[in-house]
C-alpha cells in the first residue's frame, strides 16, 4: 500500500474537485438542453411537472459531476505512477499483437466486453427515446400513462442486455479472462498463514483499485468476531444469571 503525503492528498483533492466541477457544469448543460429540447418537440415532456423536470437535469448534472470526478481521480494516480508509461506501452504492444491476430467478430465480442456497462446505459437511454417517440404518437393516453409504458419498453430492452452482460461476466470469471484474473492468496482459515489459495479478483487499471474491497472483507470479518465475542458474553451471563436464581 502506498503512503501519500499531505500535498499530494490535497492535489488529488483539487483534481476531483475540479473534474467534478466541470463533469457537473457539461452533465447540468446537456440536461437542460435536452429537456428544453423535448419541451419543444414532445408533448409529453411539457405535461411533467416542473419539480420532475428540474429533477431529470440535476441528474444529469449529478452523473456528469461523478463520472469526470473518477476520470480526473484515475488520470492523477496514474500520472504519480513511474510505472506507469512503461506498463501502458507494454500494455499498447501487447493489444496491438493481440488484435492482429483476432478476426473481425472476435474484436466486436471484445470491445463489447470491455465496454459492457457503457452499453447498457446506452442502450437504456436509446431504448428510453425511442419508446417515448412511439408511445407519444398515441393521442388516447395520458402523459403518465406515456411515460409508464415508455419506461416498461425500455426496461424490457435493459433488461435482456443486462442478461447478456451477467452471461459475459460470469463467463469472465470462470475462465480468468477479461476484467479476472487468478492469483494465489493466502488462506484466510490457515492459522499459520503458509497455504496458498487460487481466487479470482478484477484486473487492476492502477495499483490499489481493487484495496477497498479488501478493506471492506476485513471490517466486515472484524464486526462477524466482535459481534461473536458479544453473543458468547451474553450466553455466559444468562448462564450465570440462571445458576444464581436456581441457587
Amino acid at each position: 500500500m502506498k503512503v501519500i503525503s499531505k500535498e499530494e492528498e490535497q492535489a488529488h483533492y483539487r483534481e476531483v474537485i475540479k473534474g467534478g466541477l466541470v463533469g457537473g457544469s457539461a452533465g447540468l448543460v446537456l440536461g437542460l438542453g435536452g429537456v428544453m429540447f423535448g419541451m419543444k418537440r414532445y408533448q409529453l415532456i411539457r405535461q411533467l411537472s416542473l419539480p420532475f423536470r428540474s429533477f431529470l437535469v440535476t441528474s444529469a448534472g449529478t452523473f456528469g459531476a461523478i463520472i469526470l470526478a473518477e476520470r480526473y481521480s484515475i488520470n492523477f494516480q496514474r500520472a504519480k505512477d513511474p510505472m506507469n508509461n512503461y506498463i501502458q506501452a507494454g500494455k499498447k504492444r501487447h493489444e496491438a499483437e493481440r488484435l492482429a491476430s483476432e478476426t473481425s467478430s472476435q474484436r466486436f465480442m471484445d470491445w463489447g466486453r470491455e465496454n459492457r456497462y457503457s452499453i447498457v446505459f446506452a442502450s437504456w437511454i436509446a431504448a428510453m427515446g425511442a419508446a417515448m417517440a412511439i408511445v407519444n404518437r398515441n393521442k388516447y393516453l395520458s402523459a403518465s400513462q406515456k411515460l409508464v409504458q415508455a419506461r416498461v419498453y425500455a426496461q424490457g430492452l435493459t433488461l435482456a442486455v443486462l442478461i447478456a452482460t451477467a452471461a459475459f461476466e460470469t463467463a469472465d470469471a470462470k475462465s480468468g479472462k477479461g476484467r479476472w484474473e487468478t492469483v494465489m492468496v493466502v488462506d484466510p482459515n490457515d492459522p499459520t498463514h503458509q497455504h496458498l489459495i487460487e481466487k479470482k479478483v478484477q484486473k487492476e487499471d492502477y495499483e490499489g483499485q481493487n484495496l477497498w474491497q479488501d478493506m471492506v472483507a476485513a471490517e466486515e470479518k472484524r464486526l462477524a468476531h466482535k459481534k461473536h465475542i458479544e453473543e458468547q458474553q451474553q450466553q455466559q451471563k444468562a448462564e450465570a444469571n440462571k445458576a444464581e436464581a436456581s441457587a
